[in-house]
């Protein structure tokens, strides 16, 4: 008999990963702040939560993938929060991308309950959540991570553990650091191609297909030239990931130099409204700026 499975947050990947785990047969009850999203799933056979605390009420395995520390805070600990009603011995599998100090406050409450949390976000964004192709980045027990290993490998191409706790929530961070930085020059690339008046299709050729051409720069570049901003990763999200790996540098004394500029950058695109739109779309405000001839 499979876990039974509560996913919490059907956001662009939270709604694939709950489709995988129905698709490999897991009992599956999923909730989601915004009730419409959750409706989609109810013709599935899946049960549809009205409360993280009812999500969780008689799972094995509960997994989070929601916004931001705030979110995940929401649905664990607060009203009606998850862990409420949860039994004790139940898996908890934060998968959102978080700091490692709300990781750290998640642990200490289930603690209370004697329920063991694992930190597990992934790397891969909506198309990789529905193709069940993730690679999730683990902190904490290896015994608890065996446990819920067949769980995660419904939804993943690979499952790497990193070490303790907090290990998957600092890693994510430095990968989506290193990603928005790529992101960040790319962007600044193409608006100064723009201005110094040079073929778009060859100099993104040349970039593309030489040393900076990581297959990241690839993707973002493809859907710039073609303006595909339907969301694969939020821009709002990787301002906040920027954030966050700042803050956590920080914490150890390191100072974050490219991390500033480009956090600048999705902040711009965000105050233009493209905040809910793909990375890629952080580009638009400097191509914007040049036609208005703003500095």
């Amino acid at each position: 008999m499979k876990k039974h499975i509560a996913v919490l947050g059907l956001g662009n990947m939270g709604a694939g990963m709950a489709r995988r785990l129905l698709g490999a047969g897991f009992p599956v009850t999923v909730y989601n702040r915004r009730r419409e999203i959750s409706a989609d799933f109810a013709t599935a056979g899946v049960k549809i939560a009205t409360t993280p605390a009812e999500a969780a009420r008689g799972a094995e395995l509960v997994l989070s993938m929601v916004s931001d520390d705030d979110a995940a805070r929401a649905v664990w600990l607060g009203s009606n929060g998850a862990l409420t009603d949860m039994a004790a011995g139940t898996i908890m599998v934060e998968s959102s991308t978080v700091t490692p100090d709300w990781v750290e406050e998640l642990a200490a409450a289930a603690s209370v309950k004697n329920c063991p949390v694992l930190d597990a976000p992934v790397t891969g964004s909506k198309m990789q959540a529905n193709s069940g192709e993730l690679l999730f980045l683990v902190g904490g027990s290896a015994e608890v991570l065996e446990k819920a290993r067949p769980v995660l490998q419904a939804m993943s191409r690979d499952i790497m553990h990193l070490g303790p706790l907090g290990s998957g929530a600092r890693m994510k961070l430095i990968n989506n650091f290193v990603a928005a930085v790529q992101v960040a020059a790319l962007a600044e690339a193409i608006a100064l191609i723009d201005r110094v008046g040079l073929d778009a299709v060859q100099a993104l050729s040349v970039l593309t297909n030489g040393a900076p051409g990581s297959p990241l720069v690839k993707t973002i570049a493809t859907r710039i030239s073609e303006k595909r901003y339907e969301t694969q990763f939020a821009a709002r999200l990787m301002e906040k990931d920027l954030r966050y790996a700042t803050r956590m540098a920080h914490g150890v004394g390191l100072a974050l130099t490219t991390a500033e500029p480009a956090t600048w950058l999705f902040r711009e695109a965000v105050l233009h409204g493209f905040g809910d739109q793909d990375m890629a779309s952080v580009v638009e405000p400097l191509l914007v700026r040049r036609k208005s001839g703003a500095a």
